[in-house]
């Protein structure tokens, strides 16, 4: 049996999608009774949360494989290691932790606290396998469609640099594919990249095409965007540490493509064109969408 933690979320929700597509025995994690209510139908359901630690012992019961997630939160290193030491507890066998890319070699930000979270689990005992997935295509509709339909824009301090960014339902994929061979990725660490590696100006040039209008990247001074993150009331640790990545991403190092999804699934991974021409309505003007 496995243990989908996150359900609710974005990379938790992919895994939990892919398994039901592939058919494997599982129990989907969430922290409320009223996420819980809205699994997909069928699912078996718990609720547990990692800063309560005596609500993880009953959604561990009879539990084999975990595929474990946290959102990026200061405290993400304390709550995974509460569920890393529960399922040494419960005799879970195998654990699939979610990091990022740069917990290798970015002492900063969110990718240093998913290091520690791995060096927990290392430590731990509990057989592993550590994803770092590159930035996620669903980022693009996250964080920019809002401006885009408004403005016909979106803005970062990001330069030129290029990204290899990944569908999460690939990453989902790929997790999945390992829960069900556990054995085979054992003490494994795999960075997930997408298919090509793109800046955000040639990503406005693409939404331009889709979306049937002119979409511009405005590459504006890191300050500006910390205020401008601030000015729409996201917590300084937040807009510091989202700087921080950013400043990760300039140096080149995500913009690896290597096919190594692609070799754990046996199939292309899904484009940032696919995923653009899906989701062509997102940045559709105001006026348009009304």
């Amino acid at each position: 049996m496995i243990l989908i933690t996150g359900a609710s979320g974005s990379a938790g929700g992919a895994v939990l999608e892919a398994a039901i597509t592939a058919g494997a025995p599982l129990r989907a994690l969430y922290r409320s009774k009223e996420d819980a209510g809205k699994a997909p139908r069928g699912v078996a359901t718990v609720v547990a949360d990692f800063a309560d630690k005596g609500s993880l012992p009953e959604a561990l019961q009879g539990i084999d494989s975990v595929f474990l997630v946290c959102g990026p939160v200061p405290q993400l290193v304390e709550l995974e290691g509460n569920m890393i030491d529960a399922c040494k507890e419960a005799g879970v066998r195998h654990v699939v932790l979610n990091s990022a890319l740069g917990a290798g070699d970015f002492p900063k930000s969110f990718p240093s606290w998913h290091f520690q979270a791995e060096q927990k689990l290392k430590d731990s005992g509990v057989a592993y396998t550590i994803l770092r997935p590159n930035g996620f295509l669903q980022n693009i509709v996250t964080y920019n469609a809002d401006s885009i339909r408004a403005q016909g824009a979106f803005y970062a301090a990001l330069g030129d640099a290029k990204i290899s960014l990944i569908d999460v339902r690939d990453v989902g994929a790929v997790a999945v594919k390992i829960l069900l061979e556990p054995n085979r990725h054992d003490g494994k660490i795999y960075e997930l990249n997408g298919s090509e590696a793109v800046g955000n100006a040639e990503i406005a040039e693409r939404i331009s095409r889709v979306a049937g209008r002119k979409v511009s990247y405005v590459d504006i001074p890191e300050e500006a965007q910390r205020k401008a993150m601030l000015d729409l009331g996201m917590p300084e640790w937040q807009v510091t540490a989202i700087l921080q990545l950013q400043e990760y991403y300039r140096t080149g190092r995500c913009a690896t493509v290597d096919g190594t999804v692609a070799k754990l699934l046996g199939r292309p991974e899904r484009t940032l064109d696919q995923y653009l021409r899906d989701n062509a309505a997102s940045f559709q003007s105001q006026a348009a969408s009304a």
